[in-house]
Parts: structure tokens; C-alpha cells; sequence
């Protein structure tokens, strides 16, 4: 099969200020980062980070502009947030374009993206007259008791570069609506379209009349994240990343009081049973396991499959997996792009020498592509290993598309294969049987965040709420209730009688 030529790094160079042209954005070249881009693993231009003082100024400001937005009128903080996601319909093409040059996301999974920036803004305008508390029984006469919720106060924002423009879309909508002000610390490795994001939301602030300090961007290094994770003013952190990165950012947040809102690793799993619909199951499998190559935190990484059925389906993925189409994510035939630098490849190929020492055996892929077209980019086949327990490799988790597979012979028996990791993101099992689908979902089932029937680990909704379990960090972003995260309860008592009730009878004067 014959690969379509890779387009050139200064086409794509004209491509990605052409995009950035039409959002309003014209960069501010510098020396001190670097717009890259996978797809031939080459820089772009260079860019200028925030300053010390400028992020000092953005902190201050953040802080100031929340003092006005919170005493904005919900409902009119969400007209900010449906401008927002009027503007993103607007430029949705050019948007996808910036994170296809900058992730190396195939063209319908970065249009995929952008839609899913667009879903969140339309969840929280209709959250923005939804932030409901409750009443409670007073077990005094003439009192009541009441659950009202207030505004945090400023959300800082790191995000990671697989998700480099929803993530965020998923934090500061809801965060808006909620009468917070956020900062944003994107990715290093994803400049551009972070430019271009907080270009239309301070469009937006200007077409409402709502503060432009609402919403901030810094551009720039770990100094900058690591300011935001122990500045006082920062009342919520929520940070996209490893699990590494967990372990520095929720202790430094704790100390001093602040509330953080993680998103971690993820080593997701698929149980697939006798009864499985292998049809659906093996499209399932390979969009969850090699699509966006393998740098979803969703991604599946851990196949759990009945002994009976394992061969046939064994076969089937692999002729799946020698059939994909590798190349330019901007080709429409193409479904695995690059992966974001040759270090993940390095990090892959390590991976899997580490599983096959440890008894594993490669069926399928692990051989780089394109070296000769793009030396500095990594492009990779997704590859499957078939083992026989879950050694240290496989209970880690490789971003990068590296399939294992596992066998069972009870459900039992793979709910605790399944449950045996660190990390508890998303989890899938595929049956046509009832009873297995039940308790898959139950208490003594999955332990992960996400659980899901008859579809893989990947592609989440966003009217449900995001995140996982253990090492993943035990934060929910986007739909469902994840929006109290990001604002601060309050219980109040209303005596409307004319006579003071203590509590529990207590008699004081």
C-alpha cells in the first residue's frame, strides 16, 4: 500500500498561521518556546513565554475580575459561555486544523475535539440557571435549613497535549458558569491552538460585556504551572497529567488548603466474553486501543479475553491492525497519525522489548514508519502482545498504542485481572449477557471511574462526569455534577420563629 506524501513543515507552518490569522491571533514570536509540530516533528516558529511579572499580573487580575463575576447573575454569566461556543462553531475547521499541526490528531478526531468543546459550552449555559441547592428539615419550629453554592474563586488550568484545546473547554466553561475566573497553563508542546481559544473567549468577553480578565493565558514552562499550583489565590488547581505529576501537585496544593481536581493515569481495560458480538467488539477494540495512536487517557491497553474465544479474536484484531493506515493525519484515509515526539517512541519500543523479557509475545507492529520521509517524527504500528499475566509493564501505563492481552476462565477471575492495576480511568466489558453486563457495573465489578457496555474504553460523553479511581486521581470534570467541584457549598439556618431553638435541645439561658 502506498503512503501519501507528508506535507512540508513550512506548508504546515502557512497552514497553521493562516488558521490563526482568521481566529484573531497573531503570535508574539520569541525564543522562548517552540511551536512544533509531530507531523514531521519539526519546529514551526518560535514563541514568547510569559514573564515572571506578567504571570504575577494575570494571578492579581484573575483575582480582581472575580470579585465582579461573582456577583454576576448566573444566567448572564452564561451568555459569556454561549457566545464562547458560537465562536467555536465559527472557526470550527480552523480550530481542528491547529490541533491536527499540533498534536497530530487524524482530521475527523481533532473536528471530534472542537465538537466536544462546542457540547461543553452548551451544557453550561443551560447549567449557568441549574446550580440548584436544596432545602432540609430543621428539627427546630419555626426554622429551616437550607444548601446554597457560591463561586470558588480563580481555577487554574493544566492542561496535557492529547486534549489540548477540550480539556480546557471542559474546565473553563463550567468554571465561567459557576462565577469563577480561570488561568491556563496549556501543554507546552500545544501553543497555538491555546493562542487561539483564548482569543475567541476574550472575543466573547467583549461581545457580552463581561471582564476580559475572566480568562488568562500563560504561556510557558513547569515555572509556571508550579506557580499556580502554590499561590494562595489559586483556590482550585486542576491538572491533566501523570500520575508523577499527581504526586507533586496534590500534597504542594493540600498545604496550603487549596482544593485540586485530578485527572491521571489511566491503563484502561476491556473484558470480552463468550457471548461477545466479536463484529462489534473487534471495532471497538482497535478505535480504543490505536486511535489518536494510542495518547488517549482512555486508550485501551489491556484485553481480557474468555480462553474459548481468545484465538479467533486474537486473529481477527491482528489482520485488523496490519490494515491501518498509517501516515498524514491530514489525509482522509489515515487513522493513526504520529505520535507526538520520537521520545514516544522510544518510551513504545522500550515497553515492548520489557514485555517480551518478561515472557510476552509480539504478534502484531512496534516497527517505526516513515523514518525516511520524517527522521524527527514518530510514526509507529500499533502493536498487540500476548501474555500470560499481568507483569510489571502491563500494570504500567506506555502512552503509546500498545495492546496486552490477557485470558480467563471466569468473569470473577477477569474482574480481579481487570481490577489488579494502579490506576481506575475507563473499563468496557463486551457480552450479551445480562447477568455479566450487571455485575460488570456493580460494586464488585469495575473500580474504574468510567464503565461501559458493549463500546470500548474511549470516546466519553460530556453530560456524564469525567475521571477516575485510584492512581487516576479521583476528579470529575465536565457533565453530571461535576460542577460543584468548582464552586463552595454553604449551609444555612433561617429561624423565622420568635424564639431562639438550640440545637438538639440544649438549654443556655
Amino acid at each position: 500500500m502506498t503512503t501519501p506524501a507528508l506535507p512540508t513543515t513550512e506548508a504546515l507552518r502557512e497552514r497553521a498561521l493562516t488558521s490563526l490569522r482568521r481566529v484573531g491571533v497573531t503570535p508574539t514570536e520569541g525564543s522562548d518556546l517552540h511551536a512544533r509540530t509531530p507531523i514531521t516533528g519539526e519546529d514551526l516558529f518560535g514563541l514568547a513565554a510569559a514573564t515572571e511579572a506578567e504571570t504575577e499580573e494575570a494571578l492579581e487580575a484573575a483575582r480582581t475580575a472575580f470579585l465582579t463575576w461573582r456577583a454576576t447573575p448566573a444566567p448572564r454569566r452564561g451568555e459569556l459561555v454561549r457566545r464562547l461556543g458560537e465562536l467555536l462553531r465559527d472557526h470550527k475547521s480552523d480550530l481542528a486544523d491547529l490541533i491536527t499541526i499540533e498534536a497530530g490528531k487524524i482530521r475527523s478526531e481533532a473536528l471530534g475535539e472542537v465538537q466536544e468543546m462546542i457540547d461543553i459550552c452548551d451544557f453550561a449555559v443551560g447549567l449557568s440557571r441549574q446550580l440548584y441547592g436544596r432545602t432540609i428539615a430543621s428539627e427546630r419550629p419555626g426554622h429551616r435549613l437550607a444548601e446554597t453554592w457560591h463561586p470558588l474563586g480563580v481555577v487554574g488550568v493544566i492542561s496535557a497535549f492529547n486534549f489540548p484545546a477540550a480539556v480546557w473547554s471542559w474546565n473553563t466553561a463550567v468554571a465561567l458558569a459557576c462565577g469563577d475566573t480561570v488561568i491556563w497553563k496549556p501543554s507546552e508542546l500545544t501553543p497555538l491552538i491555546s493562542l487561539a481559544c483564548d482569543r475567541l473567549l476574550a472575543r466573547a468577553a467583549e461581545d457580552t460585556g463581561a471582564p476580559r480578565d475572566v480568562h488568562r493565558l500563560l504561556l510557558g514552562d513547569r515555572a509556571i504551572g508550579e506557580r499556580l499550583v502554590d499561590d494562595p489565590r489559586v483556590a482550585l488547581v486542576s491538572a491533566t497529567g501523570s500520575t508523577r505529576m499527581g504526586r507533586e501537585v496534590g500534597p504542594r496544593v493540600a498545604a496550603r488548603f487549596g482544593r485540586t481536581l485530578l485527572e491521571l493515569g489511566g491503563n484502561n481495560a476491556a473484558v470480552v466474553a463468550p457471548s461477545a458480538d466479536l463484529d462489534l467488539a473487534v471495532q471497538g477494540i482497535v478505535f480504543a486501543a490505536a486511535g489518536t495512536a494510542g495518547q488517549r487517557c482512555t486508550t485501551l491497553r489491556r484485553l481480557i479475553v474468555h480462553r474459548d474465544i481468545a484465538d479467533t479474536l486474537v486473529d481477527r484484531l491482528t489482520a485488523a491492525y496490519r490494515k491501518l493506515p498509517i501516515g498524514d493525519p491530514f489525509d482522509e484515509g489515515t487513522l493513526v497519525g504520529p505520535l507526538i515526539s520520537t521520545g514516544s517512541l522510544d518510551t513504545m519500543r522500550d515497553a515492548l522489548d520489557r514485555a517480551q523479557a518478561e515472557g510476552g509475545t509480539l504478534l502484531v507492529g512496534g516497527e517505526r514508519r516513515l523514518a525516511d520521509r520524517a527522521p524527527r517524527a514518530g510514526y509507529v504500528e500499533p502493536a498487540i502482545v500476548r501474555v500470560d499475566a499481568q507483569t510489571p509493564v502491563v500494570r504500567e501505563e506506555t502512552f503509546a498504542p500498545v495492546l496486552y492481552v490477557l485470558t480467563y476462565d471466569t468473569l470473577e477471575e477477569a474482574v480481579a485481572l481487570h481490577n489488579d492495576v494502579p490506576q481506575g480511568l475507563s473499563s468496557s466489558i463486551f457480552t450479551r449477557d445480562q447477568q455479566e453486563a450487571e455485575y460488570f457495573l456493580s460494586a464488585e465489578g469495575s473500580d474504574c471511574g468510567i464503565a461501559n457496555v458493549n463500546i470500548g474504553t474511549s470516546g466519553a460523553e460530556i453530560g456524564g462526569a469525567f475521571g477516575g479511581e485510584k492512581e487516576t486521581g479521583g476528579g470529575r470534570e465536565s457533565g453530571s455534577d461535576a460542577w460543584r467541584a468548582y464552586m463552595r457549598p454553604a449551609t444555612n439556618t433561617i429561624n423565622y420563629s420568635s424564639r431562639l431553638a438550640l440545637a438538639q435541645n440544649v438549654s443556655f439561658l
